[in-house]
């Protein structure tokens, strides 16, 4: 009994061992993705586009918000001296530009949302052909993206963002 929990002992001694050199004959490399879509040349320029291309609608919209504010507070300082009738169809009518509103809104985001989604998309594809190029140069044998611990010395990231930031 005691030859056979040495032997399975002694073999997993060497399996220990060869895991031990396996690993320092390894480099594996860590990339924070996180700085990579708010800090990379890319991610910024997608920001503009993104700004650009939404800043009329989201103006459109605040306009709209400032005009509901404006027909509410009108409303309550008519309120006392209309009609039931007026006050029924003011009533119908500020719902009726609340849903509006909130139509366009809920648009809006959705653009947002899909037109970032692409942005991202591409932004992210940047970004794996630049981790490549680092890893390649580099050797690293697996590059990772998200860790629970990383004392820096095989972090990436700044590296990739500056392959990123010389290709504008």
């Amino acid at each position: 009994m005691t030859s056979a929990i040495q032997k399975c002992l002694g073999g997993f001694l060497v399996a220990l061992a060869a895991l031990a050199v396996h690993a320092q004959e390894s480099r594996v490399g860590y990339i924070n993705y996180q700085r990579i879509t708010t800090e990379s040349a890319p991610a910024k320029a997608a920001q503009g586009r993104l700004e650009q291309e939404f800043s009329k609608r989201d103006k459109d919209l605040v306009a709209l918000r400032e005009s509901i504010k404006t027909f509410s507070e009108r409303f309550d300082k008519d309120a006392p001296t209309l009609s039931e009738s007026q006050r029924v169809s003011r009533q119908k009518e500020f719902a009726d530009m609340n849903r509006e509103f909130q139509r366009k809104q809920r648009e809006l985001q959705e653009d947002i949302n899909g037109r970032r989604n692409e942005e991202l998309l591409q932004v992210l594809d940047k970004a794996a052909k630049a981790v490549k190029q680092v890893a390649d140069a580099e050797k690293y044998d697996l590059v990772i993206q998200e860790v629970a611990y990383n004392n820096g010395k095989h972090d990436l990231t700044d590296k990739v963002l500056k392959i990123l930031n010389a290709a504008k």
